[in-house]
Order: structure tokens, then sequence, then C-alpha cells
């Protein structure tokens, strides 16, 4: 009895069967639940790569599941997300017949027991906090398959030129550290349009950004005389602009929108400057309010439309302060309008240029010849040949009264161009204005639909 004992304790736990392959002894396992000592053997080769032959590469099938977008920092270039993390690859030391375990044809065993591929991301710029008290699963082929959660920060080359309307493209690369393409190679466990829908179907945070698809290509990547297998993902995501449409261009919109209204202001209204004046100093506290919604770094779109908006509210500012001092000027001590100025009010004004009604109205109403400006050549003439006349009526009364009366009238005309060359003015910068706003909407509209 004592012998008979002996002998069964001697018989080897990890046998050799069909010359290469090991086979488990696992009998017992339905009755006496699964004996550790039967794996011992297993267990003792952890630090060593599981393979028969030495020459021959183990395949890695990797793949992963996209649950969740955490962060895009824009300052630091990295998208933070979690995953995870699924790979499969054979151990031929881990075999058992189901038929002599009990039907048993998968085990889950701590992941401290056996070997695990050193599989890593290269873009991941964290320290892994991948819990180690792990387990996977392993069937009576010697499949084992490895799933473990991650909470990967990575770096990503981020492009915030289209802010709030940006798409980026990230890249997660999945690569061994230390084993090379003669020792460990790389293979998909799905395709990679199974994981992009899954992760599509599995994401249900309603954050900033959405996953539109994902990509995924082998490559080599060469280290010296060495190379090693690679699988890069390319992840493709789309930030989702609702809320800065909502707080950032509609607000801006409606403060242009009301300047530019603010020119159907009479540019001799004495309340138009402080009404520009206090928009320009609210869209000032608008964007400083704002402030914290905008990218830290880089010159985003959104960026230059503000400047965009703030520099014509400046501009339409300085336009009536100019106007409102020549007007004054011109009720006061009109100057005398320059010759190139005068012809281009008589060619804006014509019928055939499609000026404003205003504008044909003050023009039709004026009925100004050019006889009646200082500066220019033929009223000039006019006047040296009319000068010995006049110098013969100087001593007559009625000399000097119809002297008077052309001063004035030629005074009134001038009064009229200058009032004529303000609303010009105020017509070119309107139209400036609607067509800016114009370009605005088109541009929103194109961004956020394609």
């Amino acid at each position: 009895m004592p012998e008979s004992s002996s002998r069964v304790a001697e018989k080897p736990l990890l046998s050799a069967a069909r010359g290469d392959m090991f086979t488990i002894n696992c009998s017992g396992f339905d009755q006496h639940g699964v004996d550790p000592a039967a794996f011992q053997a297993v267990f003792d080769r952890k630090a060593f790569r599981p393979i028969l032959n030495i020459s021959i590469p183990t395949r890695v099938n990797i793949s992963f599941t996209l649950s969740a977008i955490l962060e895009v920092d824009a300052q630091l270039q990295q998208m933070t997300s979690f995953l995870w993390l699924n790979m499969i690859w054979d151990n031929p030391f881990i075999r058992w017949n189901p038929k002599d375990c009990g039907g048993i044809r998968k085990l889950s065993m701590a992941t401290e027991n056996l070997w695990l591929p050193d599989i890593f991301i290269e873009e991941f710029m964290d320290i892994d906090q991948t819990p180690r008290e792990l387990l996977a699963y392993v069937n009576s082929e010697g499949r084992i398959k490895y799933d473990k959660p991650m909470r990967v920060t990575s770096i990503c080359n981020l492009d915030i030129f289209y802010f709030p309307f940006d798409e980026q493209n990230c890249t997660l690369t999945f690569s061994s550290f230390m084993y090379t393409v003669e020792h460990m190679v790389l293979g998909m466990e799905k395709e990679v349009q199974e994981i992009s829908s899954t992760s599509q179907n599995l994401i249900r945070s309603k954050g900033a950004w959405v996953l539109l698809s994902i990509h995924q290509r082998a490559i080599r990547m060469n280290v010296g005389p060495h190379q090693y297998d690679q699988i890069r993902f390319y992840v493709a995501i789309r930030r989702r602009p609702s809320l800065y449409v909502v707080n950032l261009l509609v607000p801006s919109g409606f403060l242009v929108a009301i300047d530019a209204l603010s020119f159907y202001l009479p540019a001799e209204n004495e309340n138009r400057a402080p009404f520009k004046i206090t928009l320009l100093l609210g869209y000032n506290v608008f964007l400083l309010m704002m402030n914290d919604l905008l990218p830290d770094t880089g010159t985003p779109l959104i960026s230059v439309y503000f400047s965009l908006c703030l520099s014509l509210m400046v501009v339409s500012l300085l336009e009536t302060i100019f106007i409102t001092y020549l007007l004054h000027l011109a009720n006061t001590q009109p100057p005398p309008m320059p010759p190139w100025l005068y012809y281009m009010l008589l060619y804006c004004t014509s019928p055939w240029k499609g000026c404003p009604s205003a504008s044909q109205k003050i023009n039709r109403d004026l009925d100004i010849p050019p006889s009646h400006l200082p500066d220019v050549k033929e009223p000039v003439e006019m006047m040296g040949k009319e000068a010995r006349p006049r110098e013969a009526e100087l001593n007559g009364n009625v000399g000097s009264m119809k002297a008077q009366q052309e001063d004035e009238a030629q005074k009134r005309h001038l009064v009229n161009l200058w009032v004529l060359f303000s609303h010009m003015m105020d017509t070119l910068l309107f139209r400036l204005y609607l067509i800016f706003m114009i370009t605005s909407v088109i541009t929103v509209i194109v961004l956020w639909t394609t």
C-alpha cells in the first residue's frame, strides 16, 4: 500500500503527449475541484516565453474597446480615454483533455501565475494603473484570453484651427517593449470595423467629443538592426459644437447685428457715438467672460472671427466720431472739397452705379454743378473771368447782394456735399457689415454640416 501510493505521487503532472504537446493530468477535478499542483509546472515557467520551438515567434492577437473619451487637452496635446484591452495567445504547456476533467473546458487563473506579453501603447504618457490582481481565461487547448481595463492618457497632435468644429485623429500604437519580430508577432483578434462599431455603441457619455471611426494599419518599426511588430489604430473624434455655438457665436452675432443696425440712427444724432461705445465695452466684457471656453494654445478660426468683429466695431466707432466731427466742421466752417472726392461722389451717385436711393435723392436735391466748388479748375477759371465785372459792381448795392447770395449758396452747396460724403461712408461701412455677417453665417453652416 505505501509503495503503491508512492508510485502515484511520483507520476508527473505535466506529461508529454503526441510528441510536441503537453497534457495536464486533471483527473479528479470534477470531484475535488481544481488541484493547483497540477499547474505548478506551468506556473514555474511563467518567466519564459511559452513556446515549444524557440525559433517560432509567439502570435498575440489584440483588440480593444473604447468605452469613454474623458478629456482632450489642447494645451498639453493629450487625449485621455478609457478602454478595454483584449489579448489572446497560445500556451502549449497548458492543455488538458476535457473528458478526463469532468467536462471542464475553460478555467480562470490569476495573471500573476502566467506569462503575459509585454504589450504597451507607444503614445502612453502616464503610469499604467491597471490592477495587478486580474484573471485570465484559459481553455483546454491552451488558448489564453486576457482582458484588462486601462485609463490611457496618450499624446495626440491636435489641430484646433477649426474650433469648435474641429475633428481630431489620434493614434494608439500597440507594440512589444522587448520582443522583436523573431520572437513575437501581433495580429488582430477582431476586424477593425467591429472594433469601431462596438466602441460607438458602448460609449454612453454625452461629453464634448463624439467617436467617428477607428482605422488600423500594421507596421514594422526599425530600431537599429532589430524590427518590432506594431499595430497602429487611428481614432477619429469630433467635438460637439453646440455648447460653443450657443455661448460664443450666437451672442457675438447679436452684438455685431445690433452695431450694424445702429447705422440707421442719423449721423447727426449725438447719441450714436455713446451707443456704439456701450456696445464696444459690452463686447469686451463678453470676450473676457467667455475666455475660459476658448483653447489655451493656438489661434483657432473663432478667435480670428472675434478679432474681426471687434475690429469692425472699433472702425464703426471711429467712423462715427469722424463723421460727427466732419458735420460739425461743415456747419461752422466747411473746408473746400478736393476735386477727386467731388468726382468720386458724382461717379458713385450716378443712377446706373446702384448706390442707395437715399444718396441718389440727396444728389438730386443738391444738383451741384462743378462751378460751385472752390478747388475745382472749372469754377476757378469762371471766377477769374468774372473777377473784373464783380470789381466794377462793388460800389453798387445790387452787385454786393448778388455776391453775398452766391457766397451763401456756394457755402450751402459745400455743406450739402460733405453731408452726402458722410452718408456715403455710412452706406459703405453698413454694406461691409452685411457682407461680413452673411459670410460668417454661411461659414458656420458649412463647418457644422460637413
